[in-house]
């Protein structure tokens, strides 16, 4: 399956009510962007994939928030509503485009599995994702291009980068993403997993009336 990057360019943009109303607990928000850090995971990862956020249902007081590491803030949760209309910088949307994608495994989690898995993503709120972080990336970028494995010093640690935040949470579900542990987990290995799949494309404006495919 995977998740081809024709979903980008090929599928029509979704409005918040579709998106809203198809998502579930674990699906990924598969980003790519287009600002310069973006550029270099793209770039080191020979994918058009740069960030990587997850969903959580609350139906019980009818919310859906994203759960993700971003850069300067690190573990954060939003309103799905705000995280598509007002990313980074505030007040604008994602700079690129985003796909809905899952899991078939995670898809098909118990109850309590959602509980341990939410739970876990939720003690890592606040945990930073600083300058020094950044550097600490780079590196694993560097190395990884040259297929060296990650010495200790510059290994993940409650530091996170986005896939590595959201690797950590799959884990608790007993969800491994395939790579082979060169430089780091990154969000193309998620959109290549070949459990996980595309499910819809999500528009940049999603309040926006007109043609759904002007979303340029």
């Amino acid at each position: 399956m995977t998740t081809p990057a024709e979903a980008l360019k090929d599928w029509t943009p979704q409005r918040y009510a579709a998106v809203r109303a198809g998502v579930r607990t674990g699906d990924l928000l598969i980003c790519s962007g287009n600002q310069a850090f973006s550029r270099v995971i793209q770039w080191a990862t020979n994918s058009p994939w740069s960030h990587i956020a997850m969903v959580v249902r609350l139906d019980e007081i009818d919310r859906v928030f994203v759960m993700e590491a971003v850069q300067k803030i690190g573990v954060r949760v939003v309103p799905l509503s705000r995280w598509i209309t007002d990313f980074q910088p505030h007040d604008k949307p994602f700079n690129g485009k985003v796909v809905v994608a899952r899991h078939d495994v995670v898809a098909g989690a118990s109850a309590e599995q959602f509980r341990r898995m939410s739970g876990f993503a939720t003690d890592q709120l606040g945990c930073p994702f600083d300058a020094g972080q950044l550097v600490r990336i780079a590196v694993r970028i560097g190395l990884g291009l040259f297929g060296v494995r990650l010495p200790r010093m510059i290994q993940p640690n409650k530091e996170y980068f986005c896939s590595e935040y959201l690797d950590e949470c799959y884990q608790q579900l007993g969800v491994k993403i395939p790579w082979d542990g060169r430089g780091f987990i990154a969000p193309s290995n998620f959109a290549r997993a070949p459990q996980v799949q595309a499910v819809m494309r999500v528009s940049r404006f999603p309040f926006r009336e007109g043609p759904l495919e002007d979303d340029e």
